[in-house]
């Protein structure tokens, strides 16, 4: 018999093969569960006011790269909030820390379409089974920060964005890469801080081996600070202050 497409999971019978070997997929009973606990009940209850800047850059439909800051664990819900499937219609798919997805927490993320990588040294499934994801339509998120990091100063990067990115570029797949920029009241959010997501303009990597992704990552993080510092604004945080 041949091999049916998971209902409602927009992947191809070969794809859905390689994401079973990394994760779960999208449990279609448990999204809607998760989707109402963490962003209706948790997000909304504990956060104050939410706010999105530039939402025009975030592309309506095909490949997407979500490049993020990283600042707090809220961030992981405030992505979905901002542009996920109530907005854009689908879900965003997060490459993540192997341990990240261990315990009951791993449990649940291999449920949500979340699945493990390496930044510093991507294995050739995860990047493969990513360029799959994009080249199917699919919106990918990843920190290429690689950690929460509270304090301000120079965004650093690991290379396993750019790589990625230039992957997808050399085989034909359009990927733009969005700049995210995440901020709170405070560098360790409050109960009722205020808190907002801005989207910067899509960039898209070109050219090969390790300048082109040395040039590119460069490039995403200067437009990740600027987005960065647009947020910052909003919540009344500029860079630099406490």
């Amino acid at each position: 018999m041949a091999a049916q497409t998971p209902p409602g999971s927009g992947l191809s019978p070969a794809i859905s093969a390689r994401e079973s070997s990394l994760c779960n997929g999208i449990s279609p009973w448990l999204s809607p569960l998760a989707m109402v606990a963490t962003i209706d009940l948790a997000l909304k209850g504990y956060l104050g006011e939410l706010k999105v800047l530039d939402r025009e850059n975030l592309p309506a439909d095909g490949a997407v790269l979500l490049a993020p800051t990283h600042r707090a664990r809220w961030d992981a819900l405030m992505l979905p909030w901002a542009a996920g499937r109530r907005i854009t219609g689908r879900d965003c798919r997060f490459m993540v820390t192997a341990d990240e997805m261990k315990g009951l927490q791993g449990w649940f993320l291999h449920r949500l379409g979340c699945f493990p990588v390496d930044q510093g040294r991507p294995t050739l499934t995860s990047l493969r089974f990513s360029v799959e994801l994009l080249a199917a339509g699919q919106q990918l998120v990843v920190f290429p920060e690689g950690r929460i990091r509270r304090e301000d100063g120079p965004i650093r990067l690991h290379q396993g964005l750019a790589r990625l990115a230039l992957l997808a570029a050399r085989e034909g797949v359009d990927v733009p890469v969005v700049p995210v920029g995440i901020a709170y009241g405070h560098a360790d959010p409050r109960p009722g801080d205020a808190a907002a997501l801005c989207f910067g303009p899509p960039l898209r990597a070109a050219g090969q081996g390790r300048q082109a992704a040395l040039a590119f990552s460069a490039e995403l993080a200067s437009a990740m600070e600027s987005a960065e510092q647009a947020a910052r604004g909003v919540v009344g945080r500029p860079i630099g202050s406490p």
